[in-house]
């Protein structure tokens, strides 16, 4: 009997020696194998290998040898493209039932819904402020997988929602500057949201807070107004190179539209405001999306800087579903899959000023999307209720963070699990930091 046990021990301390001696030998973690990829930043758009050591894009290569990876995915008749970046997204979420996104019902975490869309990086657009920025990163940014930035309100509590956003009082422009200064890592930028009223005062509060931050962008969330403020003052007077509009193919009545609806075309100083290097985000939202806006848009050539979503309790819920749908939504209109996929990695990363993201350059992190296109009938609709009809739907098959596989959907990977122990001990090195905070 206890030879038998001695004999099996030995066996298993074997087995785990030629593992660890074959995993020593070989050069990468990681080869995705045979996929098309698509690197805007890089011009590459062709059938190749990408290969990851140590959490970087190691190799970009015809036919690298896949002995030489612990392991290895399957991508032939995919797209390999870099992590998504979703630049408009609310994830404070919280227990306080009055708060909205701030710390309330309204936002979600976001790891349940990033990598099943091959997004590896959000922006969380102004949920926070810079008095509960500090609780913001201890609840979700510290403890999420997915890359969480952010842009900090204008407002100092953020989007507590009611009066409290209302409160010009509460608009800082220097303590905004000075946290985001404190936390140059996490915090891209500005957010101006919710204001009713016509009154450039949170505008010109969030502009000079990214002044005073070193240049820092600001993005617009118009709220409204009876008339509307014009959008022309904004563009061209009020905002400055690289700050961003989003919501930009809303048609809400109390704001002024891009497209002009009697001609449906794109108002001429909207052009003008893009050469003087305004910004255009999707921020698809519940209600801040409507095909009367967008169709026009893409049909003369007027597409967005930025693919988001806006994705919060409501909008997920509703027409917009998540970031492949939206993406799915302006290749129906006549965006090509690389236009689409470059709005949606490298022209955001720009935006925010990260591009060591969105690309897969030798030596940036390996945050990578595999994404497949299923062909059938699909229908796609806005909030309006106007519906249009799509032969091809892109889906998420596997998705890679930081070098590791965070989502294979079809087991694409070979071995699936390579360090199932190595798994067990970050979940509970997680769960056991989750219980401190």
């Amino acid at each position: 009997m206890h030879y038998s046990i001695k004999i099996a021990s030995l066996m298993w301390i074997f087995s785990v020696f030629a593992s660890t001696n074959t995993l020593l030998a070989q050069e990468y973690d990681l080869i995705i194998k045979g996929g098309h990829v698509i690197d805007p930043k890089n011009k590459v758009d062709e059938v190749m290998d990408v290969a990851v050591s140590d959490g970087t894009i190691a190799r970009l290569a015809k036919n690298i040898d896949t002995a030489q990876a612990v392991q290895v995915v399957d991508a032939r008749g995919l797209y390999v493209v870099p992590g998504l970046i979703d630049i408009h997204t609310h994830h404070f979420w919280g227990t306080k039932l009055d708060q909205n996104y701030m710390n309330g019902p309204s936002a979600f975490p976001p790891d349940g819904f990033t990598f099943r869309n091959g997004i590896t990086t959000v922006v969380d657009a102004g949920s926070s402020g810079w008095t509960s920025f500090p609780d913001f990163k201890k609840q979700t940014i510290d403890l999420s997988k997915t890359r969480v930035l952010a842009f900090l309100n204008i407002v100092g509590q953020g989007m507590r929602g009611g009066p409290y956003e209302q409160n010009t009082a509460d608009m800082d422009a220097k303590m905004s500057a000075l946290t985001a200064r404190q936390y140059p890592e996490h915090i891209v930028g500005f957010k101006v949201a919710h204001y009713e009223g016509y009154d450039w005062t949170p505008v010109e509060r969030a502009v000079e807070a990214g002044k005073l931050a070193g240049g820092l962008p600001t993005m617009i969330d118009f709220g409204g107004s009876t008339p509307p403020l014009p959008i022309r003052e904004l563009f061209m007077e009020k905002l400055q190179p690289g700050d961003i509009f989003t919501h930009a193919f809303a048609q809400l009545g109390a704001r002024e539209y891009l497209v002009d609806m009697q001609t449906e075309k794109v108002k001429p100083f909207v052009y003008e405001a893009r050469k003087r290097g305004i910004k255009f985000d999707v921020g698809y939202g519940g209600i801040s999306f409507a095909f009367s806006q967008a169709i026009p848009a893409i049909r003369e050539g007027f597409y967005p800087d930025a693919i988001s979503t806006d994705i919060h309790i409501g909008s997920m819920n509703g027409s917009m579903k998540d970031m492949l749908t939206v993406m799915d939504k302006f290749m129906a209109m006549g965006m090509s899959l690389q236009a689409v996929i470059e709005a949606s990695t490298w022209q955001p990363a720009q935006l925010i000023k990260r591009e060591e993201l969105g690309n897969l350059s030798v030596g940036a992190v390996a945050d990578i999307a595999v994404l497949g296109i299923r062909e059938g009938n699909f229908g796609l609709f806005d909030y309006i209720g106007h519906r249009i009809t799509s032969k091809k739907r892109l889906e998420c098959q596997v998705t890679v963070r930081g070098g590791s596989i965070v989502y294979d959907y079809n087991g694409l990977a070979n071995p699936l699990n390579v360090d199932f122990r190595k798994y067990l001990r970050e979940e509970n090195i997680r769960r056991k930091t989750m219980r401190e905070h």
